[in-house]
């Protein structure tokens, strides 16, 4: 093939790609539009920021709501919002359009960004964020870890202490089955619909929702164990 139909057979190429990736920031423009929770990873400080669809010099309206440049002070910065890279970035920007914090979807609805020398924050569907919340208000407490037979083998307080990435912090009430003694959970998680709990030698044990009061270890066994509140 000659230089010149080489060239013309890359420009084709190229045209045929373009309108996929247009697509691709059109489908990702159309989901961001709405309310969303900028928030760190533990949900310690949290902002509501609503995206809008009209247009803005270099973007995209948004609000954000006024406790925002409180708990997140960065956020004073933003003034509107854009599609990046091939279509899956999402940037929230300053007046000039350069970057406060760009951000990536690492799960269906949730996405993440990191600021240098601060760390990572999450960009969340605001309804999905606040029903986590709730579900996590719900999971602190007393809670007792019993056998199949409704032997209770050990005694249990899960807090919402911050312990870093996710986690917090679990306590030992009294004293416990030796399977459970020695296993000697310190930190706690709820995560893709599992209570996780882990040891401080990195072990870790996932319990799943029978109902709202009960939590089965998984894989199940023959001699379950079984995690009820307030017992």
């Amino acid at each position: 093939m000659s230089a010149r139909g080489l060239i013309t057979v890359l420009i084709l190429l190229l045209a045929g790609l373009a309108p996929a990736r247009a697509q691709d920031a059109s489908t990702l423009k159309k989901d961001m539009i709405g309310q969303w929770e900028l928030a760190t990873t533990e949900r310690s400080k949290t902002c509501v920021v609503t995206l809008k669809g009209d247009a803005a010099a270099g973007g995209f309206k948004l609000e954000l709501e006024p406790a925002c440049a409180a708990a997140l002070p960065f956020t004073k910065e933003i003034t509107a919002w854009s599609i990046k890279g091939l279509g899956d970035i999402v940037r929230l920007q300053s007046a000039n359009g350069e970057s406060v914090i760009d951000f990536t979807e690492v799960e269906s609805g949730i996405f993440e960004g990191l600021r240098t020398n601060e760390g990572v924050y999450i960009l969340q569907n605001l309804a999905a964020a606040r029903s986590l919340a709730k579900s996590m208000d719900q999971m602190i407490g007393d809670w007792s870890m019993v056998r199949g037979n409704g032997q209770a083998i050990c005694s249990l307080v899960l807090t919402n202490t911050d312990a870093g990435s996710d986690n917090f912090q679990v306590f030992v009430k009294g004293k416990c089955d030796p399977a459970i003694a020695a296993f000697n959970p310190s930190l706690w998680r709820l995560d893709h619909g599992q209570m996780l709990l882990m040891s401080a030698k990195g072990e870790t044990w996932a319990f799943e929702a029978d109902d709202n009061a009960q939590w089965r270890r998984v894989p199940d066994s023959a001699d379950p164990l079984i995690m009820l509140r307030g017992q």
